[in-house]
């Protein structure tokens, strides 16, 4: 077994490609980070200051890296979705291997692109499906690979958006509108989701898809009455309304602060008021919820047929009480249900004896102990996070990859999925095939 340290520069240094980056700082002996590449000068120096390498490993885009002489193994990219094409193509094209975020591509072409990319530099290309990466997913793919519930007939999944999350990052936020940031809500949310039944559904492959969605919720024509424009300036409704910018970003100042206060990076301790202020400028998310440029959709029904005659359904539902993604796994000898969020599933396993549950199925509980105030021990997305970035690591060094290890090329069917359901969501359902 390989055990190199693994050497890497960070390209975009975003909130997702510090988080895999952590993993230089918590065990050293496996990943080394030698560089980042980034237009905004705060954070170069951020990421040099933090992980110890010096200004001539710092450059302001990934075309600038890719013209000097390669000096790492690997990229961890973390840019924005619609620009995963120009930051990634050059340096595969220059020799790095590559940690590339999720979705890997805004649309099909781009896919096949940076696929086609991938596979002629012979590079090491693996995508952050990092949900498979949970002791949740995991622990459930393991039970659907080892036959326990037989072969798969159908696989519900469904994800719950909560009002927080769905305010700042889909209605205010980054990926609120498909014309600027070139991506879907259900790609860039539910990529995730439609990964993890994909996973599940490993043995064979989606052949027709349907859809159907919309914005229901957030638009001016429901907006409270009197309501204003901007809630810390001129709404009447700040210290009452649901989604007011003061109760959601004020009240709570740090449930979103990389993305609300990215602003005040340069700031070293933002006041409150500093925070005020800068909402009542030219921040988005200082804005009127109902009164916002968003175009995303903020529920989706997704069903996809398999090739082997098997189906799925996958239900996303914006501004929730909370946040929910649950799965139900049928199969030919049991079932397996379970919600993330309580780091629990169940199997239940047909059975007929009079001594089983009902005189009908034995149920094991399976409690995987990562809720509540664990999940934070575990790292970030239930636990799944470092142990990407781990996996990540072996995968470069050669090792045997884990179960949930996923090249560009495991990715395809997801992407390719989104891409087909969102085709048939414009065109009011209509079936769309899928040739993979």
């Amino acid at each position: 077994m390989e055990n190199k340290c693994v050497t890497a520069i960070i390209v975009g240094a975003g909130h997702r490609a510090l988080v895999y980056s952590e993993l230089a700082l918590t065990n050293p002996e496996k990943l080394k980070i030698v560089g980042v590449a980034d237009p905004n000068p705060v954070r170069r120096k951020m990421c040099m200051e933090k992980f110890g390498f010096t200004e001539e490993h710092c450059f302001e885009s990934a075309e600038e890296l890719a013209r000097v002489p390669k000096f790492a193994d690997a990229i961890i990219n973390g840019t924005m979705d619609e620009i995963h094409i120009q930051t990634s193509v050059p340096l595969l094209n220059a020799g790095y291997d590559m940690l590339l975020e999720k979705p890997f591509a805004v649309n099909e072409y781009e896919m096949n692109t940076l696929v086609e990319c991938a596979r002629k530099n012979n590079s090491k290309v693996m995508i952050c499906h990092v949900l498979r990466y949970t002791p949740f997913y995991y622990s459930i793919k393991e039970r659907v690979v080892s036959g326990e519930i037989g072969d798969i007939i159908n696989i519900q999944t469904a994800e719950h958006v909560s009002y927080h999350h769905l305010s700042t990052s889909y209605v205010r936020g980054k990926w609120a509108n498909s014309k600027k940031c070139h991506t879907t809500m259900l790609l860039a949310k539910c990529c995730h989701d439609l990964d993890i039944m994909m996973w599940m559904m490993s043995q064979t492959k989606p052949c027709e898809i349907s859809s159907f969605g919309g914005k229901y919720q957030f638009k001016e024509e429901n907006a409270p009455k009197n309501a204003g424009t901007k809630c810390l300036v001129d709404c009447p409704l700040v210290d009452e309304c649901v989604f007011s910018a003061k109760r959601l970003y004020i009240d709570h100042p740090d449930r979103w602060s990389f993305y609300v206060w990215d602003k005040l990076e340069d700031i070293e301790n933002p006041t409150i008021e500093d925070k005020i202020n800068l909402l009542k400028g030219d921040s988005p998310y200082g804005r009127c919820i109902y009164k916002c440029d968003n175009d995303v959709v903020d529920h989706q029904s997704v069903l996809v047929k398999f090739a082997n005659g098997a189906t799925g359904t996958h239900n996303m539902v914006g501004g929730s009480s909370e946040p929910l993604r649950r799965i139900h796994i049928v199969g030919t000898k049991g079932e397996i249900y379970g919600n993330f969020e309580e780091s629990k599933f169940y199997v239940s396993k047909i059975n007929p004896s009079p001594d089983a549950h009902n005189g009908e199925c034995d149920i094991e509980e399976v409690d995987l102990n990562v809720s509540g105030d664990m999940v934070g021990a575990y790292g970030g997305h239930g636990g799944g996070d470092e142990r990407l970035a781990a996996d990540f690591v072996d995968y470069i060094n050669g090792n045997q990859p884990s179960l949930a290890c996923t090249s560009i090329f495991d990715s395809v069917a997801g992407h390719l999925s989104v891409y087909k359901a969102d085709k048939s969501r414009e065109e009011n359902g209509a079936v769309q095939e899928l040739f993979l």
